[in-house]
């Protein structure tokens, strides 16, 4: 017996990094998922996966969104995990980044909230997980003003939904991870430059002395998913190595 038999799950990101490894991990537990993401590449090394289908979702584009949840109807299990992490103080926070930032880390999980939502609703169940950061409304972190502004509102955002449909079956909680070892970090190192350098910096400011793996997310993702979180809704749960005490 799976923890999630029987449920249908949709996850976003799912080609790499800890939307991948929580969707194998739902997957393994029994649920049906549907695996989104924009790089259909990456993303069809699912493909094989007992339990996992694919499609191709850009996360910013809602007539999209609308169409995949019509295509699939209900879901238990709503995963949202896209996320843009821009580099850079307010001075160096255009316009433009603003809202580039806002659609992809907000936006997209109120349009994936709000198109799913309705079926959850008709079927008083369904649990909503978000992935924020600790780098939100937890703790500030220099030079990400945009992404801990996104982040921050993605909880506040979760909370309201959490508050607004709990009569309705619902519930919706948070992740809020801190630096975790995923193929996106290692990239973004490779880019600054220096990656092991960087790679050290990372892991002396966590508590712990290391980087999180996307399992220990994926584990939190599961629990907050299934049944056995069925009295915990609105929360934040943070998987941070102790980087923010």
């Amino acid at each position: 017996m799976g923890r999630l038999d029987g449920k249908v799950a949709v996850t976003t990101a799912a080609a790499q990094g800890i939307g991948r490894g929580t969707a194998e991990t739902f997957a393994r537990e029994g649920a049906r998922v549907i695996a989104t993401d924009i790089n259909v590449e990456k993303l069809k090394e699912l493909e094989g996966i007992p339990g996992i289908e694919i499609r191709k979702l850009d996360v910013t584009d809602n007539e999209a969104i609308k169409a995949l949840a019509a295509e699939i109807g209900h879901v238990d299990i709503i995963f949202n995990c896209v996320g843009f992490v821009f580099h850079g103080t307010i001075l160096e926070t255009t316009e433009k980044d603003f809202d580039f930032s806002m659609n992809v880390n907000v936006k997209s999980m109120f349009n994936m909230i709000k198109a799913f939502l309705p079926k959850m609703i008709e079927k008083k169940s369904g649990s909503i997980v978000n992935v924020a950061s600790i780098c939100s409304s937890l703790k500030g972190v220099k030079e990400r003003c945009i992404y801990g502004a996104t982040k921050a509102a993605m909880i506040g955002m979760s909370k309201a939904v959490a508050c607004d449909f709990i009569k309705d079956g619902i519930r919706c909680n948070c992740i809020a991870p801190g630096t975790v070892d995923t193929p996106w970090l290692c990239d973004r190192m490779e880019h600054i430059g220096d990656p092991e350098k960087i790679r050290e910096y990372f892991m002396q400011r966590q508590p712990s002395g290391r980087l999180g793996t996307v399992q220990e997310v994926a584990n939190v993702a599961l629990f907050l998913a299934s049944d056995e979180a069925s009295f915990v809704t609105g929360t934040e749960y943070k998987v941070d190595g102790g980087w923010s005490i």
